[in-house]
């Protein structure tokens, strides 16, 4: 039994609940009356207040973010039915803008908006003493981070072993682009590095592989992005990997010489561009300079082992699907890993609903609040990129076909189109986005290539084959057998046939 119960609704099991360990970091003497409880989106809702209620706390403190707002209401509302003692407070981004005519914000007792690490344990002391706020939205200052306990420790055993660990070395952003909530965190702060280095030894030494850092701006104060390669430059071992979200136009020489020493598949950067049109640029207020971008581009996929995470995102402000095409290509001529084609979002509390008038600017109304169309976009548009953006998830992000897909677009057409073509022409032929079995795309592929595009079907089963086979696969899926050759078909079903006595043999 508890007084306290923090808890969220976590989109996967693998995602740990950052903010939540930091209000059970910073609760000081009530950290022994609290306790933190993580579900994830797939549970029902009944069964979540159960659990809460289990516990038979006087708070109830609830991180409300955009991929769980939905279950989170109907949380509240049962919650506030079977016990309307019980206080529940509010946190997270999706209700810390645009509160008032919240459902979910009007059936609780209080909200805090912002940074609550430090408001949080003052609101529940109030509430325990009998004399809690009598304000129902309670805006949270920015806090002096070095007064701000970190984390680290709350991370147990079983999230070192199965789960992402999420770090920060800084919080808020310099940029003010329009369609993020993170412009709105202004200035950037940086945890003190001294301790934040001697919290991350001592995950290192728990065993922990994968740190992934959620700071906007990793590479904005270059002693401190030194400061941190260094650290971990020193402590190299098998399986680490580290991910940061970097400034795309700012890698000044003495970061290259250090990210250069990283081993490939250490490094992964997501790098968000979102457009190459200098106007829609100036439309959301974004500042970057392409040129060195490009430089950045070619110096990482040319002399480092870095894995690029790039974003460009449909539905902004005066990009023609014309203009985000060639912004797609000239990407694409960059060879980052990975490309994420998101489709613009209307966050609470950001700038970018200034422009849904002069843009006629349509968003659906239930989270995540995706562009419906726009006065350059229609409807069927939109729906069309979303699609491309799903199948170019499944094809070329996979890393599945990598071969595979460039054949989309071989003879030098535009990758874009051709891909959309591609896109097209699956979801006309299965009537889906998801739930496509590798070995079904494959053949979908397979059939397109041949059919559609008059490729050789023999070229295409080898490329598709040697891709197939990548991951340790070799079951050869029954469409490509009549096209390898020969000698092949006899080494796969050899093969096959020893994988299946050593299973035996394993088995016995």
């Amino acid at each position: 039994m508890v007084d306290i119960v923090l808890s969220t609704l976590n989109a996967k099991f693998i995602h740990a609940a950052f903010g939540l360990r930091y209000l059970y970091a910073n609760l000081g003497e009530l950290r022994e009356r609290a306790c933190l409880l993580e579900f994830d989106i797939s549970q029902r809702p009944v069964d979540i207040v159960e659990a809460i209620l289990a516990r038979n706390p006087k708070i109830v403190g609830l991180g409300v973010y955009i991929w769980n707002a939905t279950l989170s209401a109907e949380v509240v509302r049962i919650l506030k039915r079977i016990r309307p003692d019980i206080a529940v407070v509010l946190g997270g981004p999706e209700v810390s803008y645009e509160s008032a005519d919240q459902p979910i914000v009007q059936a609780s007792n209080h909200t805090i908006t912002g940074e609550a690490d430090l408001v949080f344990p003052e609101v529940c002391r109030q509430i325990l003493r009998g004399t809690p706020s009598p304000h129902k939205v309670i805006h949270a200052p920015v806090p002096d981070l070095a007064k701000v306990v970190m984390p680290y420790d709350l991370y147990d055993d079983r999230d070192v072993a199965h789960r992402i660990i999420y770090v920060e070395a800084s919080r808020g952003c310099v940029f003010t682009c329009e369609f993020c909530l993170s412009s709105l965190d202004i200035p950037v702060r940086q945890f003190p590095t001294e301790l934040f280095l001697q919290e991350m030894d001592r995950l290192f030494q728990r065993g922990v592989q994968h740190f992934k850092f959620v700071d906007r701006t990793f590479n904005l104060n270059l002693q401190i992005s030194k400061a941190i390669l260094e650290f971990f430059l020193a402590r190299l071992r098998p399986g680490l990997f580290l991910h940061f979200e970097m400034i795309p136009d700012r890698l000044p020489e003495p970061l290259r010489e250090l990210i250069r020493r990283f081993p490939p598949g250490v490094l992964q950067f997501e790098v968000g561009i979102q457009s190459f049109n200098d106007e829609v640029s100036a439309n959301i207020k974004r500042r970057q300079n392409l040129d060195r971008l490009t430089d950045n581009f070619k110096f990482l996929r040319g002399e480092t082992g870095v894995h690029i995470h790039a974003d460009l995102i449909v539905g902004l402000p005066g990009e023609t699907m014309a203009s985000f095409a060639a912004g797609f290509d000239r990407l694409l001529t960059l060879n980052p890993q990975e490309i994420q084609v998101g489709i613009l979002k209307r966050l609470r509390g950001t700038p970018i609903i200034r422009h849904d008038v002069s843009w006629e600017m349509v968003y659906s109304p239930n989270p995540p609040y995706e562009i419906l169309q726009n006065r350059l976009l229609n409807f069927e548009t939109v729906q069309r990129l979303g699609r491309f953006s799903r199948f170019w998830d499944l094809v070329a992000n996979s890393g599945n076909f990598v071969e595979t897909t460039p054949l989309l677009w071989a003879g030098g057409v535009s990758p874009f189109e051709a891909f959309l073509r591609w896109a097209d022409w699956i979801y006309h032929r299965t009537g889906q986005r998801h739930g496509i079995a590798l070995s079904s795309l494959a053949e979908h592929l397979f059939h397109y290539l041949t059919h559609e595009l008059q490729q050789s079907p023999l070229e295409v089963a080898q490329v598709i084959w040697r891709d197939y086979q990548k991951g340790g696969r070799s079951d050869c899926p029954p469409f490509l057998k009549a096209f390898l050759p020969d000698h092949q078909s006899a080494r796969i079903q050899k093969n096959g046939s020893t994988l299946k006595r050593q299973g035996r043999h394993r088995n016995a």
